[in-house]
């Protein structure tokens, strides 16, 4: 991995379940060590297939559950029953076993579009806006992260280091379903930060958005090069 984006940590692993059960020790020992010295805890994970082998290990981990709070990083507009939701893998795979005991506060809500759930949702969030102390992300070949999607519209904005943290609303061009998701902004505040990813496919995106004079269209690269703690990537072959 090229020394490029010095916010990168990288640690290789032989498989998938090697990287998320090393992922799910990180989450634990920084959710314990928040416990700590605050009276709650906040946690911020990404959907997708990639994280299930990861929240299966979390879920089990010996932690005041009760104390932390778990939202997404983004969320499709759909209701949460429907297996295209974020929320509803969350609820399947992450908040079973002992982390059933934590608090989740999901994006989706009774509004009629994302726009219009924005105010609502952000009050809701309002701590874990100002500063998560895990985020967890997850990247797509395209280099997007959340619902960062490159040539969406409203990504500019979206991506704004001079806008305050909040929830935007996000059209994909080429993915299904209006999104809701943290700006870059909100994204950059969490305490610490880690990023699951596997092949060789994604690795190299994730090089060539980091490298010198890379594009500005790739979110990843942006994360990273305005990242003010390393970002921990946890890549399997």
């Amino acid at each position: 991995m090229p020394s490029t984006a010095p916010a990168l940590a990288f640690r290789e692993f032989p498989d998938a379940a090697s990287a998320a059960s090393a992922l799910a020790g990180n989450v634990a020992r920084t959710l314990r060590a928040a416990l700590a010295s605050r009276a709650a805890a906040s946690l911020v994970v990404s959907g997708g297939r990639s994280p299930i082998g990861f929240f299966h290990e979390l879920r089990d981990v010996p932690l005041e559950w009760a104390r932390v709070t778990l939202t997404l990083a983004d969320e499709r507009w759909v209701d949460a029953s429907s297996d295209a939701s974020n929320e509803h893998l969350v609820r399947e795979h992450l908040l079973q076993g002992r982390a059933a005991a934590a608090r989740f506060v999901g994006l989706k809500s009774a509004a009629a579009s994302a726009r219009a759930a924005l105010p609502e949702r952000e009050g809701a969030l309002r701590d874990v806006l100002a500063g998560a102390d895990m985020l967890v992300l997850g990247m797509g070949d395209d280099g997007h992260i959340a619902s960062l999607f490159p040539q969406a519209a409203g990504l500019a904005e979206a991506m704004d280091l001079s806008k305050p943290a909040a929830l935007v609303a996000i059209d994909p061009p080429h993915a299904p379903h209006a999104r809701i998701s943290l700006n870059l902004p909100a994204l950059l505040n969490a305490r610490a930060s880690s990023l699951l990813i596997q092949g060789a496919a994604k690795r190299a995106v994730l090089e060539r958005a980091c490298a010198p004079g890379a594009s500005e269209d790739l979110p990843i690269g942006a994360f990273a090069r305005a990242a003010r703690v390393p970002l921990n990537v946890y890549w399997s072959a």
